[in-house]
């Protein structure tokens, strides 16, 4: 049986809405949104007015713009439904927050508010969210491949499950409070880390910087502002940065044997996929821990140099950078196999029954001291990218413990670290679970059996109690 295209489209959509399903009436947009069109008139600046943009995520932010405004746009206000008719289909559908009280959009942008006695906002805020949602915006978008656009027609006639007003403040109580719980976790997440670090520099006997002056008044080379912090130049003039410490002081070119860096042939802007080797990229480092993912794939013309490949146990140094991650330093507790070193990369090398643990140094290199040494010795000229030279991180100086102290102090950080992961992780599964159980209160397939009531105990997500 030969189809026409556009029969397939509607024989495609009419079957995903046929399998969509809920406990709730599904009413259509039209039937609970109504339309604003209010005129603005617009000539060069908007005064009192805002105007805004929308993400693919749904957030609706301001908008800046260099050429000036002029002619007639709408009027759009806190709780207001408004989506861009050509990248609708990608997610820019969004309500104006309360942070715009007063926004402004051009004919591109249909603006509709919610019916008080239908719909809240809150609740539609979310729903704009749910994957079914999203998939039936899609199937509405019309036209040629690269200018497919959401008309307000096609917008008004999609129909989404809607509950009584109780009904949608009961969902959005329940999903909120799972958030609001989560957001508990990863600030106690941060408040662990924080206290492991702290307790890392008081072992240590780092003392806390200063306080810096207020309104500090002080004459520095542009050069230097570009090389340095201004925090760092503000506090070489109230004292300068050197480390001071109840243990004695080592300079790291006399506890390591080397610094080594490695080999940045032309690859492949993939990863190293498997049975192949990769390259590091600096941002296998840059955030002081060790991502393998951070690699390039070794073109299969170009011989390795197993020399080169990193291992477990190393301490890894980046060499260049932005500037705040210059020195950027990471311990590799496992690596796969076949990962080569790059040369914006130092690898630290240690004496054999040295008087350094190679975990220690990695936590060392993120001390205020040293973090301001770094700072204090960059060179290049330009902003996107600053060096550190082999001599200048030589001569970098911090506590050193004896043996026993160091793997006291790296096994405190590291459970400490692993407590904070615990609760992020923790965070993250229940805000899956809450939202999960939302879009399962709202939406069931037709075999599924239906979703329990949102004000039953039995959708509320582990963990979500009050």
């Amino acid at each position: 049986m030969i189809r026409r295209w556009r029969e397939i489209e509607r024989w495609i959509e009419n079957g995903a809405v046929a399998g969509r399903t809920s406990r709730y009436p599904l009413l259509s947009l039209g039937e609970v949104l109504v339309a604003r069109r209010e005129t603005v008139q617009v000539d060069g600046t908007l005064g009192d007015w805002q105007a805004i943009t929308i993400k693919f995520s749904g957030e609706v932010l301001p908008r800046e713009r260099a050429e000036a405004f002029k002619g007639a746009m709408f009027a759009a206000y806190p709780g207001d439904l408004t989506f861009s008719k050509i990248d609708a289909r990608n997610g820019a559908v969004g309500l104006i927050p309360d942070s715009i009280p007063k926004a402004v959009v051009t004919s591109e942008y249909p603006v509709f508010a919610p019916k008080p006695d239908k719909l809240r906002a809150a609740y539609l805020h979310h729903l704009l969210r749910a994957e079914h949602f999203k998939a039936d915006l899609q199937r509405k978008a019309s036209g040629t491949s690269g200018r497919k656009r959401v008309t307000p027609e096609g917008f008004l006639s999609l129909e989404v499950p809607v509950p009584g007003l109780d009904a949608q403040d009961a969902l959005i109580a329940t999903y909120t409070e799972a958030l609001t719980r989560a957001a508990q976790l990863e600030q106690e997440a941060d408040a662990i880390e924080r206290t492991g670090w702290q307790a890392f520099e008081a072992a240590l006997g780092v003392a806390a910087p200063p306080p810096l002056p207020d309104r500090p008044v002080f004459v520095a080379r542009f050069k230097d502002v570009e090389r340095w912090s201004h925090e760092s130049i503000l506090r070489s003039s109230t004292g300068g940065v050197a480390p001071q410490s109840t243990w004695p002081v080592a300079r790291l070119g006399d506890v390591i044997a080397d610094l080594e860096n490695g080999w940045s042939p032309k690859c492949h802007e993939h990863p190293a996929r498997e049975g192949k080797w990769g390259v590091l990229k600096l941002g296998a480092v840059s955030f002081g821990t060790f991502d393998h993912a951070e690699n390039k794939e070794l073109p299969s013309s170009l011989k390795p140099r197993p020399e080169y490949e990193v291992m477990a146990d190393d301490v890894l140094i980046s060499r260049a950078n932005v500037a705040r991650y210059v020195g950027a330093c990471a311990y590799v507790e496992s690596t796969p196999p076949q990962l080569l070193l790059c040369d914006k990369i130092f690898r630290v090398r240690f004496h054999a029954n040295g008087q350094l643990l190679p975990r220690f140094l990695a936590e060392a290199m993120k001390l205020r001291p040293v973090r301001e040494h770094i700072e204090s010795r960059l060179t290049g000229t330009s902003p996107t990218m600053k060096n550190i030279s082999k001599p200048a991180l030589l001569d970098i100086r911090f506590p050193l413990p004896d043996l026993d102290m160091q793997q006291s102090l790296v096994d405190a950080i590291v459970l400490s670290r692993a407590s904070a992961t615990a609760k992020r992780i923790e965070a993250a599964t229940l805000r899956q679970s809450a939202w999960a159980t939302f879009e399962a209160a709202l939406f069931t397939a037709p075999d599924e059996p239906h979703a329990c009531a949102a004000t039953s105990s039995s959708t509320t997500p582990r963990g979500m109690g009050s």
